[in-house]
């Protein structure tokens, strides 16, 4: 049987973990798990050895372009998310969906597909910093932010960096199976698929506001969290009407006061999960959610997982104090 064909195309000052990735999932032989395992190129664009960032040449593995027996195509980032991608990449790309290749973006490598006009009217994802950039150049394209990376019939888009480890591990579960995919997460020591998305790894925004009465209003109530506050409240302390300060919230944050709180009270919780031992209780009445239940349910609404999981993740330990003499 013709093992499968994935193609990664490379450019000048591409990072060098997003192209690592592929190389590492797909370019070193696994016979023991499946064989035939992957066939893997690595094509500068241009046919000629190619400087990634930060300081590494990287030199084509075989020569020249055959999209006649690439099977899937890798566009491991872009350089800069900012800049009009190489038109020859974007014409690669064309080309491979014209004929039908899978495509898989890591990062910002989905401004290239995106470019190419391959995902118009697509689910894409990309890093959660350049989700907002994704969307404004690229109007057709339905972001989602929130995911690790997104299957939308032959095409796959993948968040940073790590993220690119899931997606490549998504590719060998459907081409290998579930099985083969995890015993090469356990190989390398990565979970075969991991809970929740990029919102975990993001804090809700902050925004600043503009005007002195509400800065104002805005400190006071980040120092009053476990409060049970209501917009009739948020008035009284600002001294003006409960009409007022829904205006100004909606002018100067975007966003609703309870809206607003319910954001801040979600950060404090996560500062508490990450730095303290305290009870999922203790920090539900500390943030002013009231109960363990309601903490859970907004938490995971709004960062992707639970308190639990997150604490796990990102929890400090503290340091181990050293044995005295």
């Amino acid at each position: 049987m013709r093992p499968h064909r994935v193609v990664m195309a490379v450019t000048d000052d591409m990072p060098i973990f997003e192209a690592a990735v592929p190389c590492q999932v797909f370019g070193v032989d696994r016979p023991h798990l499946s064989d035939p395992w992957y066939q893997f190129s690595v094509v500068p664009v241009g046919n000629a050895p190619v400087r990634l960032s930060p300081g590494f040449t990287l030199a084509p593995v075989r020569d020249g372009w055959d999209l006649e027996s690439t099977d899937t195509l890798v566009i491991p980032a872009c350089t800069n998310v900012h800049d009009d991608p190489p038109a020859e990449l974007v014409e690669v790309v064309r080309e491979a969906y014209r004929r039908g290749i899978r495509i898989l973006s890591i990062c910002s490598g989905a401004f290239v597909l995106a470019a190419a006009g391959v995902l118009d009217g697509r689910r894409a994802t990309t890093h959660w910093l350049h989700a907002e950039e994704l969307a404004r150049r690229y109007p057709a394209v339905r972001v989602d932010p929130s995911v690790l990376y997104v299957e939308d019939a032959n095409v796959i888009t993948s968040a940073g960096t790590v993220a690119g480890i899931d997606a490549c591990l998504h590719v060998v579960r459907i081409d290998h199976g579930a099985a083969v995919a995890a015993e090469l997460a356990r190989r390398l020591v990565t979970p075969p698929h991991r809970d929740g998305g990029q919102a975990q790894y993001r804090r809700p925004a902050s925004p600043a506001a503009r005007d002195d009465w509400l800065a104002g209003l805005l400190e006071w109530a980040g120092g009053h969290l476990h409060l049970p506050l209501s917009n009739a409240d948020l008035a009284a302390q600002a001294n003006v009407s409960v009409r007022t300060v829904e205006r100004r919230f909606a002018e100067a944050l975007g966003m609703s006061p309870l809206r607003w709180l319910l954001q801040q009270r979600v950060r404090l919780a996560q500062q508490f999960l990450e730095t303290s031992d305290r009870p999922i209780e203790w920090i539900a009445a500390t943030c002013g959610f009231g109960g363990a239940a309601s903490l859970r349910a907004h938490f995971a609404r709004i960062v992707g997982v639970p308190p639990t999981t997150y604490r796990r993740t990102f929890h400090e330990r503290p340091r181990t104090a050293p044995i005295a003499s």
